[in-house]
């Protein structure tokens, strides 16, 4: 029976600092800013898993040019595009909650970096 480990699930290197800082810091920053850019164009929030895929290309991309990952690895490559995903998800719904309250201030109301809420009449 094989041992389940967490770490060889989302990383092939023999460090998890090149994880961090290619796929979180690199990827996920980037996912971040194609998030808000999504939500500036007021595009739909599905435009996001199809930038996504692209960007966990690019990180696969670095992670074998650099580090000596495994290029082909439909594995790592759904590990980095799920990470991307995650984090322009959240770049989106931050500037998506930001342009509500600052469009329609006099409905809209902050509720959290994430949120929104109704004002009361």
């Amino acid at each position: 029976m094989t041992a389940f480990s967490i770490p060889e699930l989302l990383y092939e290197e023999g460090s998890f600092g090149v994880f961090l800082l290619v796929t979180i810091v690199l990827g996920g920053g980037a996912a971040v800013l194609s998030g808000r850019a999504i939500a500036a164009t007021w595009r739909p929030w599905w435009q996001i898993v199809a930038y996504s895929f692209i960007l966990g290309l690019a990180v696969r991309f670095i992670h074998f040019s650099l580090f000596d990952g495994t290029l082909l690895s439909a594995h790592y490559y759904l590990v980095d595009s799920a990470a991307c995903m995650a984090f322009g998800f959240l770049g989106f719904r931050a500037a998506r909650a930001a342009q509500m309250i600052a469009q329609y201030r006099w409905i809209n109301e902050g509720a959290g970096p994430l949120r929104w809420r109704r004002k009361p009449p």
